[in-house]
């Protein structure tokens, strides 16, 4: 029963990182700053979400995709995309020079949405035709 709903939970999931890159990921205290996905002091940790807005729309779309080459690359999609995601938080979330930032509900919801995302494009709902 839960697995019917999981594309659906998946599509959300998508919506949920999309949105959360506009979101604060960390506050950093002796800079007096909130980093998001697109702004860094100095852009010294790059704009990492400009990479996870365009493959959650790319898997957004593969989602909403009937074909079977669109669910198995939004397999691959979704792994790498979840590999950027814990990449990013381990850049966000780390400390330095002593100071450790404060990390806040965006960093959380878009790595909770990257692994959503990948557990729903494990399942996909797609109908089979049985060929003889």
């Amino acid at each position: 029963m839960f697995v019917k709903y999981l594309h659906w939970i998946g599509i959300v999931a998508c919506l949920t990182l999309i949105v959360s890159c506009f979101l604060p990921w960390s506050y950093y205290a002796d800079l007096n700053q909130h980093f998001t996905g697109f702004y860094s002091y100095g852009n010294y940790y790059g704009k990492p979400g400009k990479f996870l807005v365009f493959f959650g729309g790319l898997i957004l779309v593969f989602m909403l995709l009937p074909k079977i080459w669109a669910k198995r690359a939004n397999l691959f999609i979704c792994a790498l995309t979840l590999a950027y995601a814990i990449k990013t938080v381990i850049l966000f979330g780390s400390c330095y020079n002593n100071s450790c930032p404060q990390k806040l509900l965006g960093l959380y919801l878009m790595l909770g949405s990257t692994i959503v995302m990948l557990i729903a494009s494990g399942f996909p709902n797609m109908k089979l035709d049985a060929k003889n």
